[in-house]
C-alpha cells in the first residue's frame, strides 16, 4: 500500500548523510524538534515523520509493527537514509526494519521495550479494557497525558504543543495502534538476540528511569553483542528526544559515522 507520510525535514538538501526519525507512539514528526536543532546534527539532513494512523493521520491497512517496518523501510530507501532513529514504539519499528532486512544501516533505539514486561502497564490496560469498553479506556488515557507530562523538562509552550498533538489521536484508532505494538512485543522469544543477529551497528539508549527498559537477560545479550552499544543516561527521562537532545544527537552522530560510505 502507498502511504502519504507527514514529514518534517531539516538540514541542507545536499547534506552528505540523512537520518530517518521515527517518533514514539501517538506522537508526530515535530516531537523531534529539539533533536533536529541540535548543533551536532546541523550538517545532517533529518527526516522526521508521523507514523500512519498516529495523531489523526490516515490509517494504514493494519497496525502491525511488521507493516509499519515495511512502509518505513520503503521510505528510508526513497529518502536515501543512512541511519534510522526510533523512540519507544518508533524504536520497535526500527528494530523490525533491521531484523527483516528492510533497512541495513546503523540504528539508534531510544527508550525501547523488547518484551511486554518492560512496557508501561497503561498500554496493556487500554487494550485489555478496550475489548469490553470500546474507545473509553483510550479516551481516558488521552486525558491522563496532561498530568503525566507535567514533569517534562521543556518550556510550557512546548509541552502544550506536544500535548495538543497527542490529543489529536482518535480513541477508536488508538486501541488498534496499541494492540499492534503489544502483539509485537510478545511475538519473539529472544528479541535481544534477534536485534544482535541483524548484524548492523545499533545503539540502545535508556535513562536510568523512564520509558521502556531491558530485562537482565536482554541487557547481557546486548552488552555481549559486538556491534551493539548499550547507553544509560543518568537520571529520569520519559521523553528522551525532548529532554536530552544534545546527548542523543551525539549518539546519532556516532551512528552516522558508522554508516557505510556512499549509502546515498
Amino acid at each position: 500500500m502507498d502511504v502519504a507520510w507527514d514529514q518534517l525535514v531539516s538540514g541542507p538538501a545536499d547534506a552528505p548523510q540523512t537520518a530517518l526519525l521515527l517518533p514514539g507512539g501517538l506522537n508526530t514528526a515535530r516531537s523531534y524538534a529539539e533533536l533536529m536543532t541540535a548543533p551536532a546534527l546541523a550538517r545532517t539532513r533529518l527526516v522526521s515523520v508521523t507514523m500512519p494512523g498516529h495523531s489523526g493521520t490516515a490509517t494504514p491497512e493494519d497496525f502491525g509493527i511488521g507493516t509499519l517496518a515495511r512502509l518505513a523501510g520503503r521510505l528510508a530507501e526513497e529518502q536515501a537514509c543512512d541511519v534510522v532513529v526510533g523512540f519507544s514504539m518508533g524504536a520497535s519499528v526500527a528494530l523490525e526494519m533491521l531484523a527483516t532486512g528492510a533497512f541495513t544501516g546503523p540504528a539508534v533505539m531510544l527508550g525501547i521495550s523488547l518484551s511486554p514486561g518492560t512496557n508501561p502497564c497503561s498500554s496493556r490496560a487500554v487494550c485489555r479494557l478496550g475489548g469490553v469498553l470500546g474507545p473509553l479506556p483510550s479516551a481516558a488515557l488521552l486525558k491522563l497525558m496532561g498530568p503525566a507530562s507535567r514533569g517534562m523538562r521543556v518550556p510550557p509552550e512546548r509541552r502544550a504543543e506536544l500535548l495538543a498533538d497527542l490529543r489529536r489521536n482518535d480513541p477508536h484508532v488508538m486501541r488498534g495502534i496499541l494492540r499492534g505494538y503489544l502483539d509485537h512485543l510478545g511475538a519473539h522469544g529472544d528479541p535481544a538476540a534477534r536485534l544482535c543477529g541483524a548484524g548492523v551497528p545499533v545503539w540502545v539508549v535508556h535513562a536510568e528511569k523512564g520509558d521502556g527498559g531491558l530485562t537482565a537477560d536482554e541487557r547481557r545479550t546486548l552488552e555481549a553483542c559486538p556491534h551493539a552499544t548499550v547507553v544509560t543516561i543518568p537520571g529520569t527521562s520519559f521523553f528522551l528526544p525532548n529532554e536530552e537532545p544534545r546527548r542523543i544527537a551525539a549518539i546519532v552522530a556516532a551512528a552516522l559515522a558508522a554508516a557505510a560510505p556512499g549509502r546515498r
